[in-house]
């Protein structure tokens, strides 16, 4: 059964949502983007297994943290799945572009198939797709709004 909280951030709010096994959503409430989430009526309010998701978060948006130790399990095709875990890879306060991704995961010609598994991302943060900019260094997409993609590089100092 899935479990969520609920957390105000610096930033904006989160919602998590997942099991004891790990977290499968996290959610931006930026107020812009083109992500909605809903919190299922089926779901259990559980404030205390995400509570080392939580501090960690806190802890990176307080520039404090800059990788985190939790359990995942997103759900996605093998591809997306490939492609989160690429975007893992890319170190706090760096970019990649798309293309680099697609090369990453041995389809150099997959620029827009990355661009579609980024936008479908569950874990956005934690999983940084945010990281991920066009060729010419230009913030291109992300399902939370520019705005917000742009507070996440800023805070991590890679633009």
């Amino acid at each position: 059964m899935l479990q969520y909280t609920t957390f105000d951030t610096p930033l904006w709010k989160i919602i998590l949502v997942g099991t004891d096994q790990g977290i499968t959503n996290l959610h931006m409430v930026t107020g812009t983007g083109k992500r909605e989430f809903i919190i299922d009526p089926a779901w259990t309010k559980n404030d205390v297994i995400f509570d080392k998701a939580k501090t960690q978060i806190l802890e990176y948006c307080a520039g404090k943290r800059k990788d985190f130790t939790v359990n995942l399990t997103p759900h996605g095709t093998e591809f997306q799945k490939d492609v989160w875990n690429a975007l893992s890879d890319i170190p706090y306060g760096e970019v990649r572009s798309y293309k680099e991704i697609a090369i990453a995961v041995g389809n150099p010609n997959a620029s827009r198939a990355i661009g579609m598994a980024n936008s479908k991302n569950p874990i956005p943060i934690i999983v940084p797709c945010h990281r991920v900019i066009g060729s010419n260094g230009k913030l291109i997409g992300f399902a939370h709004g520019l705005d917000a993609k742009m507070k996440l590089l800023n805070l991590e100092k890679a633009i």
